[in-house]
């Protein structure tokens, strides 16, 4: 009696036909979107130029006027409509005005934007799961990208009952559960089909004395379940553009921290500018980075660069280090030199 030879396609096909929801292969990224700063997308990417990835849940957490949405809502969706990414934006906090989002270059029109206007976790997952049932069938899938801002402001049923009720107590229970429940069930689903997730959420100054840092609503399991988190700390803008101190506000100083990330080194931090006249430079934060990972050195009161082509050595004061000579040292870029850069403050997650 021969021995049958196992068949690989066949138990493939059928495993894939009795089992919803099954993918098969490796899932790696192969579309990313800039998230509009150069320092940002190297240390959440490991590349200057890619970002954020499809068929990945990314999510951005921060205090209020951190530049969560600025990021996630303005850069990212107009960055990926200019890819031919479709983005469905889902607005929980009834606070995404269509002026602001064309001044943030957002296209607004329904061929690239379908924007949600719903507060319920509950109403989003079906949503998500209605779209991928019709998503899975079609011929020639676009590629789509979801945005969820924010994750914070998702009511539960139980919410709802207490408002109803005049008994608002909360519902910290259940809601942790089902914030992680929501990016699990898309964790697997989007990888397979190449959807994206980005998602803002919100962080709560703790109540301990003896851990004092800021905690991520959502759980343990909530960071978990996500592929990439990015913790947001907001801190006032009093410089102008020549890096002068001034006595007034003139935007927030975004301090970013990378929580979780499969394709960088984690826990790595970086401060970007985000002025009010001019909105965030792709360059903002680049040259503290470089100069932390002794890619810049000084010399005297400048700093400088060997360029390793020519041998040049590139010697300016700091605000005189303009996108042109910082994009030469992207582009000689071999990440060898990569020491750590956290200095701001951990944020750390709650426990469920």
């Amino acid at each position: 009696m021969t021995n049958k030879a196992f068949d690989i396609s066949k138990f493939r096909k059928t495993l894939t036909k009795s089992i919803d929801g099954l993918g098969v292969g490796f899932n790696d990224p192969t579309d990313w979107i800039s998230t509009g700063n150069y320092a940002l997308n190297y240390l959440i990417s490991g590349d200057f130029f890619k970002g954020v990835p499809l068929g990945k849940v990314t999510v951005f957490a921060g205090e209020s006027g951190a530049g969560k949405s600025y990021i996630c809502s303005g850069n990212l969706v107009r960055n990926a409509q200019e890819q031919g990414i479709y983005v469905i934006l889902v607005d929980s906090e009834n606070a995404l005005d269509e002026d602001w989002l064309k001044a943030l270059g957002v296209d607004t029109s329904e061929e690239k934007l379908l924007k949600l206007n719903m507060a319920m976790i509950d109403d989003v997952a079906k949503t998500i799961h209605e779209f991928m049932k019709e998503y899975k069938i079609m011929e020639n899938r676009p590629k789509v990208l979801f945005v969820i801002d924010s994750l914070g402001m998702l009511l539960t049923p139980t919410d709802i009952n207490q408002f109803e009720a005049g008994d608002l107590k909360g519902d910290m229970g259940r809601k942790p559960k089902a914030l992680t429940a929501l990016v699990r069930n898309c964790v697997n689903m989007f990888g397979s089909y190449n959807v994206g997730m980005v998602a803002t959420n919100h962080t709560y100054a703790s109540q301990d004395m003896f851990d004092p840092d800021d905690k991520i609503s959502g759980g343990q399991g909530f960071i978990y379940a996500s592929s990439i988190v990015v913790a947001m700390k907001r801190l006032k803008l009093k410089e102008d553009e020549d890096g002068n101190k001034v006595t007034d506000v003139l935007g927030i100083r975004a301090a970013c921290k990378i929580m979780k990330t499969r394709y960088a080194k984690p826990f790595e931090s970086v401060q970007v500018k985000i002025p009010y006249s001019t909105g965030m430079a792709p360059t903002s934060g680049l040259v503290d980075m470089f100069e932390k990972m002794n890619v810049l050195s000084k010399v005297g009161n400048k700093l400088a660069y060997t360029d390793k082509d020519s041998g040049e050595i590139i010697a300016e004061f700091r605000k005189n280090w303009t996108e042109d000579k910082l994009m030469l040292i992207m582009k000689q870029w071999d990440g060898s030199a990569v020491p750590s850069l956290t200095t701001e403050e951990p944020v750390t997650t709650e426990e469920e």
